[in-house]
């Protein structure tokens, strides 16, 4: 009986010595993190967590990581592990999975209903992005989430494009239309009234959250695809 209760009380002492250091590790991330916060008052933490590295924390502001040091440094880079991993890679693509899943499909144009997802940022008057357009047209196997992103500076009748197929009644066969080339070399009119513009906005600041910078960007049940890859899209999609 003795033996018993000594291996207990044994037991006991190594789960209260667990728990313990366990709340020490939690006050000190907090400590740490509020360190931060009165170091470099501006930044705007979204997410602080330890590394494999001892006295390194992760920072996640907004699309950007960043690394502290409780000494008072914090620095941007890369950090790998020993066996050859960019961790830093890693958090990038975990917080960017964690963005695109939580965007507003209501927002975007939808295009059929298959089993697969295809998410995308296109451009009306990018020749890449109507090239993703006359591929994935008609295929019964994707839902489509397309989201407007016209480059201005790059294609100056893309805006109005875009706002025409937010403007109509058909949007799916209006953005058909316009990919296919129907609109090009002529005066855009918008059907009134028509509240395109603040819907456009949106779907501009959506880009810019995910970092979007060009077009076409996808993402193709959960994998980014950048540009015309037209076998990579198909790769994916055939993935069972």
């Amino acid at each position: 009986m003795k033996r018993i209760i000594a291996t207990c009380v044994s037991g006991l002492l190594a789960s209260t010595a667990a728990v313990t250091a366990w709340a020490l590790d939690t006050s000190m991330d907090e400590a740490n993190r509020e360190h931060l916060k009165r170091a470099f008052p501006n930044l705007s933490i979204t997410d602080f967590s330890e590394t494999p590295l001892p006295g390194v924390y992760e920072v996640q502001a907004g699309e950007q990581i960043f690394y502290f040091s409780p000494q008072g440094y914090l620095f941007f880079g890369e950090l790998w592990s020993k066996d050859g991993r960019n961790l830093t890679a890693e958090s990038r693509e975990a917080l960017l999975t964690k963005a695109v899943a939580a965007l507003p499909l209501d927002k975007a144009v939808r295009i059929g209903s298959g089993p697969h997802q295809v998410i995308e940022f296109t451009d009306p008057d990018c020749p890449h992005c109507r090239r993703v357009e006359k591929h994935l047209d008609g295929r019964a196997d994707v839902t489509r989430y397309v989201f407007l992103y016209p480059l201005e500076t790059l294609h100056p009748q893309a805006r109005a494009k875009a706002q025409l197929i937010l403007c109509a009644a058909d949007r799916e066969q209006a953005l058909r239309e316009v990919f296919a080339g129907r609109y090009d070399h002529q005066p855009i009119r918008l059907a009134a009234p028509c509240d395109a513009e603040a819907l456009l906005e949106e779907h501009l600041e959506l880009a810019r959250r995910l970092g979007v910078r060009g077009t076409p960007v996808l993402w193709v049940n959960g994998r980014q695809v950048s540009g015309a890859d037209l076998a990579r899209i198909d790769a994916l999609l055939h993935r069972p």
